[in-house]
Order: structure tokens, then C-alpha cells, then sequence
């Protein structure tokens, strides 16, 4: 060892450690700490990367073999820091595991609800847009047998531009069934869970709550039970918590009981954004928070806020009079602007439809200018939605900026017909003017018909 120890730190700036895989790395400095451990910036073979290191009271057998699983998988989701390596040395008491540096574009969930600057590039579309890829994330991850087990805004990183995700101490992470030693974070714990009933366990469908609870954060910048009956708590200890988050949780907005509803004055801000969510997206929630509390079966399925998440995402629209971004019901009439309270205009709607037969994916895009068609939208149940994967753009004439066209992205020929029943070629790079009726054939089975609002 050498160089200057790091403050607070267990490893020294300057210590080299050697992976199982016979790799040297060097401690570079001190990223953080946590409640399993110290976070390290390191140098090896690689580059630049991150070193989770154990207190040593957590550094047993189970904690071991749950680290060789993971490194075993080898999993190369770009959406996870994945343990790449176990790290140890016979000189230290501990042990911990290598993984990629989490880039600074990407920060923590609790940004959006200290209002910090550096998230203030997030928009209602960006926000979207990381509820999905957090939802088609987790649905990756347990596609694989695998259960998170502590879902929480502590373990997942956005970018407010884009609403790219990463998720982070994947370490608690193992198969369906087997035992991690750690239930969650109580305030994201599936209710079973917090009141320890007889043979609940963390899995799969204890996350489907976590995840809730999350997405809930994400999008109303609020707790879902945390309403008039947690104002009412003077000492917010475990007992209360176990309380409010397991042996009595009630939904803020639950239909049918309305003790815990926001309070006016004190809890504004989940009044104003509730008031704005599309029913599509209330609907699950009350579900999941109802039914769901003490029928785990009932709680909303990742595929099922995918579906709902990017029918929202695609009926985004600008407000006319301030510009700001409304989320819109799919297929539902005009929302109310959240900024200026003025009702926003609708514009065309592209109904298409992807796949073969009677089972075929039916999607709305509302056509703005700057809407864009991805690949998703061309297949019938598509992995995972890539928001840089343009197929089509709506974009103004030259000469005529009120007049939109769709104008093709994609490598293929579209072939357009218009109500008159006039058809004509688009090719790559080529527009299409959009007028309702026109009928569009977009590739490999794909249509689209223009819609009046």
C-alpha cells in the first residue's frame, strides 16, 4: 500500500488490489459510502472504474456467493453497473467487486424532489421516458429469474435529457428463490414485507410494489400513502413507518376510502400533479396500491406499465399558447395545460398497426412537428423501446412551416395513398404530406392511417 489514505475511507488512495480474474487495479480516491459499504474510483487493465468495498461485518459467505453468481452471468445490459469482477485480498478484512463508473450525465431520483439545478432539464417527456426504460429494465432483469429485492430512488440514475436510466448496486440482486440477506428500503417495501408475515419473502412480486412505488416518485414527485394520515405522525420511528408503509397503508388516492387524501396547503404537489396524470397511468396505480397491497398477483405487471408508458409517452403535446409539454390521454380528447390552464389544441394522430393477423399491436402517434417514428413502433412487441432509432420525423414545408409532412428516416420505401385514393412513393429522405386519410405502408406489414384529433 501507498499514497494518502482517503478521507473517511477504508482503502487508501494508491492501494492495489488484485482481481479473481488476476487483473490489477489501483485505488484512485473515494467516491462514497452507503449502508453495505465504500464506493471507489480505480484504475486497471480497463480504464477508470468503480470498486464497491464491504464493511467487513457484511463481507460473509452469502455475500460471496451471491457476487460469484452475478459475475458469472456476465450480463451485458448497457442499463446495469453489473459486478465484472470480485475483488479481495488476504491482507484486508473485507472484499467487494468491480464495476463501470456510473458517467456524470446520470443522476439520483431525489434531485427532481430537491428541485436541483441539475436536473431542471427534465421535461413531462424525459420523465416519461425513464419511467419506461426503468420499467423495461427491471422487466430485463426478471425475464432472467432474477429478483431485485431493494428497488428504491437511491439505486436508480436518470439522465433528465433523455431519460436514459442505469442501474446501480445490482450486488443485491439474485435468483428467484434463493436468500440475499436484505428485505428493501421500508419505504418502498412491498407491504408483506414490512409487516413480516408468515412466509413472505422478497421476489419478484415484492418488487412489482417497490417498482410502483417508484414510478409514483418519478412522476408525482410524492410517496403514495404518504397523505393526511402521515401528517398526523409526530415521530416518524420504525414503529410508525411499519404503520404507514405495511399494517395500515392506505392510498393517498385510493377511490373508495379517502382518510389519507393530500392535504391542500401542505402536500401540493401530488394534488397538482395527480390532477394531471392521464387516467391510463391512475388507473394502474390505484390498482396496484389497492387491490394490489394485500394480492401480490394484482399488482401491476412491468409489461403492463411498458405498454401504458409509451402509449403516454406518444401522446405528448406542446400547448400552444406556452409551449410546455402535456401529457395527453391515448386517444382521448384535449387536455387541460398544466403551466397555463388553457386547453390544448390536438393535432393529426397516426394510427398504426404492426404484426400479422387478428393479434396485431395498435399504436396512436400524435403527429407535432418534431415527432418522431422509432423501430418500436414498427414491431408487434418490441424488446425495448431505443429512442434513437428514427424511422420517420414530422417536419414543416420549407416554404409553408404550417404544413406538416412525415418524412422518411428509415432505409425502406414507404408507399403513401391518399383519400382521393392518388398513390404515390416515398423514399428514404423523401416527406409525406399529412392530411387525414392518407393511408401509409411503412415496411414489413406496417400502416399507418392519418386521423382528425
Amino acid at each position: 500500500m501507498s499514497g494518502t489514505r482517503t478521507t473517511n475511507g477504508m482503502l487508501e488512495a494508491g492501494t492495489r488490489l488484485t482481481t479473481e480474474r488476476g487483473e490489477e487495479i489501483t485505488v484512485r480516491g473515494l467516491i462514497g459510502s452507503g449502508g453495505q459499504g465504500e464506493v471507489y474510483e480505480v484504475e486497471g487493465p480497463a480504464g477508470p472504474q468503480a470498486l464497491k468495498w464491504y464493511f467487513p461485518q457484511l463481507a460473509d459467505a452469502q455475500r460471496w456467493r451471491i457476487l460469484e453468481t452475478l459475475v458469472d452471468r456476465s450480463w451485458g445490459d448497457d442499463r446495469f453497473l453489473w459486478p465484472r469482477a470480485i475483488v479481495a485480498q488476504q491482507s484486508l478484512a473485507s472484499f467487494g467487486y468491480v464495476m463501470d463508473l456510473r458517467p456524470s450525465r446520470f443522476h439520483d431520483l431525489p434531485a427532481l424532489l430537491r428541485r436541483d439545478p441539475a436536473v431542471s432539464a427534465a421535461t413531462p417527456r424525459s420523465l416519461i421516458t425513464t419511467a419506461l426504460n426503468t420499467v423495461e429494465a427491471y422487466l430485463s432483469l426478471h425475464a432472467q429469474g432474477i429478483a431485485y429485492r431493494d428497488i428504491s430512488w437511491g439505486n436508480v440514475f436518470f439522465d433528465p435529457v433523455n431519460g436514459d436510466v442505469l442501474v446501480c448496486d445490482n450486488d443485491n440482486a439474485v435468483v428467484e428463490g434463493e436468500s440475499a440477506g436484505i428485505a428493501g428500503t421500508m419505504n418502498f417495501m412491498a407491504p408483506e414485507l414490512v409487516r413480516r408475515d408468515p412466509g413472505a419473502v422478497p421476489g419478484i412480486q415484492s418488487d412489482l410494489h417497490s417498482l410502483a412505488v417508484l414510478l409514483f416518485y418519478l412522476l408525482m414527485n410524492h410517496h403514495p400513502f404518504d397523505g393526511a394520515l402521515e401528517l398526523r405522525i409526530h415521530c416518524m420511528d420504525e414503529k410508525a413507518q411499519r404503520k404507514l408503509y405495511g399494517t395500515e397503508p392506505l392510498f393517498v388516492y385510493d377511490p373508495h376510502r379517502t382518510a389519507n387524501r393530500p392535504v391542500p396547503g401542505e402536500q401540493d404537489t401530488v394534488i397538482a400533479t395527480w390532477g394531471v396524470l392521464p387516467p391510463v397511468l391512475r388507473d394502474l396505480f390505484v390498482r396496484t396500491f389497492t387491490e394490489g397491497l394485500n394480492a401480490p398477483s394484482r399488482r401491476v405487471r412491468e409489461s403492463e406499465w411498458r405498454d401504458a408508458l409509451s402509449a403516454v409517452r406518444d401522446a405528448i403535446v406542446p400547448c400552444g399558447n406556452c409551449g410546455k409539454q402535456n401529457m395527453a390521454e391515448p386517444g382521448g380528447g384535449a387536455p387541460e395545460c398544466w403551466k397555463c390552464r388553457r386547453p390544448v389544441g390536438l393535432p393529426l394522430r397516426l394510427e398504426l398497426a404492426a404484426g400479422k393477423g387478428s393479434r396485431r399491436t395498435r399504436r396512436d402517434v400524435r403527429l407535432n412537428r418534431g415527432a418522431e417514428l422509432y423501430a418500436h413502433h414498427m414491431a408487434e412487441d418490441p424488446e425495448r423501446h431505443d429512442f434513437t432509432a428514427v424511422v420517420g420525423e414530422v417536419t414543416a414545408h420549407p416554404t409553408a412551416p404550417g404544413r406538416l409532412g412525415l418524412t422518411n428516416r428509415s432505409a425502406g420505401l414507404w408507399r403513401l395513398r391518399r383519400a382521393d385514393g392518388q398513390e404515390l412513393e416515398v423514399p428514404p429522405g423523401r416527406t409525406a404530406a399529412l392530411r387525414p386519410g392518407v393511408f401509409l405502408e411503412l415496411g414489413d406489414g406496417v400502416e399507418g392511417v392519418v386521423r382528425e384529433s
